[in-house]
């Protein structure tokens, strides 16, 4: 496996970008993945604290920043944004067998930026040259099996290797990619035996969070990102695990969201849940917690009727107590696992359950991405549950250094 992911390297000509280290791409996977693109507020703390911190101050000259909603265009606005940051298309669902047995799934594309793009014209298709970074994340749960399953892969954006384009929509890292039309997608993505080949259909608009799109993470000017979901995608296709191809069917969500700056140093990760109902409503909310592990006041979310008309959820319209703790045995961090979810719009709990425990993606970041069910008096449904930002400290301890992957 090692001698394979050498020849990758070498093929994607990572080896002879002296700007693109193996130390560069892992520092980059954390800081996409845990927001530690600080405001201007931010300060970086001695050696030993957390890496949220030691990644903390960017310099953010040259980019984009959100500052204000803007008006969406699409299809364009499905297409890359390179004067930000950073990006991601960010696919999550649960699927069902023909013979009832469960899975999720995770696909995940992320466009970071090294440098303030090069200028139109400076590169052709055949160019090795980019300051764009593309990476890949690609998780399975099976759910009845007790299996899970991550992989990743990165590129640059150069040489055909891996980018992002409006129209035709089309993101990919090698052969890892999405295409299609704004409401039809295919994507396909696979490791060894574990594969999915899905088709996703909007069964709903496209849905702006936050303030028309611009969804605030601090109270720090421009720490904010442009944020649009689809809630509901009806999904068929195949899956690989092992010598089986699997007949599916389910619903998918897909976020997209873009910026330069988001967290402020007081902020060390956030609990985010995206939820489907069998009435046809959904709710997506996330909790951005201080320090301390109290949320911070920007921690916001929205709901989604079955018409498609939405309600935008503040701080204090809902709150999120964790249940259980899962330790996993392979990192050593500590995760919640399993949460009551006080839901004042509706006036009701919301029961939010892993469908299983271990759902930790231990890649060059290691992170807590995972299928759950939710139940509430007359409601019920299945969804999606992301962890960052505990245990850091921990999980990089636990993981090979950097040079061995």
């Amino acid at each position: 496996m090692r001698n394979k992911r050498h020849i990758r390297r070498a093929r994607n000509g990572l080896w002879q970008w002296p700007v693109l280290t193996m130390r560069h791409i892992t520092a980059l996977l954390l800081l996409v993945l845990m927001t530690t693109a600080c405001g201007d507020d931010s300060t970086q703390d001695s050696a030993d604290s957390s890496a949220l911190t030691a990644l903390s101050n960017p310099d953010t000259a040259g980019y984009a920043r959100a500052y204000a909603p803007r008006d969406f265009t699409f299809p364009a606005d499905d297409g890359p944004h390179p004067d930000f940051k950073t990006e991601w298309w960010y696919w999550t669902g649960n699927l069902t067998a023909e013979d009832g047995r469960r899975f999720g799934y995770q696909f995940t594309i992320f466009r970071n930026a090294l440098a303030p793009d090069l200028p139109p014209g400076n590169a052709d298709s055949a160019d090795w040259r980019s300051r764009q970074l593309y990476f890949a994340h690609f998780a399975l749960s099976d759910i009845d099996g007790g299996r899970f399953h991550a992989f990743e892969r990165f590129s640059r954006g150069a040489a055909g290797l891996a980018g992002a384009q409006a129209t035709p929509f089309h993101v990919w890292v090698e052969d890892w990619q999405a295409n299609g039309t704004p409401d039809s997608v295919r994507i396909v993505a696979g490791e060894n035996s574990i594969g999915i080949d899905l088709t996703l259909i909007a069964a709903k608009e496209r849905v702006l969070q936050g303030d028309r799109g611009l969804s605030r993470k601090s109270a720090a000017a421009g720490n904010a990102s442009y944020y649009y979901s689809r809630t509901r995608l009806t999904t068929r296709g195949t899956l690989r695990s092992g010598s089986e191809t699997i007949d599916v069917t389910g619903l998918s969500w897909l976020d997209r969201e873009g910026s330069t700056s988001v967290l402020s140093r007081q902020q060390t990760g956030w609990d985010w849940f995206s939820l489907q109902f069998d009435d046809g409503s959904e709710v997506m909310l996330y909790q951005l917690r201080l320090e301390g592990g109290e949320a911070d006041t920007t921690s916001s979310g929205i709901i989604v009727t079955p018409d498609g008309s939405t309600r935008r959820l503040a701080y204090g319209d809902f709150e999120i107590r964790a249940r259980e703790e899962w330790t996993s045995p392979h990192s050593g961090i500590t995760w919640p696992s399993g949460w009551d979810i006080t839901l004042r719009p509706w006036d009701t709990v919301l029961r939010v359950t892993p469908l299983q425990r271990d759902q930790e993606l231990r890649l060059a970041v290691t992170y807590w991405e995972g299928a759950v069910e939710v139940t509430a008096p007359g409601r019920r449904g299945r969804g999606y549950v992301e962890l960052t930002g505990y245990g850091l400290r921990s999980a990089q301890k636990a993981r090979p250094a950097p040079s061995t992957r």
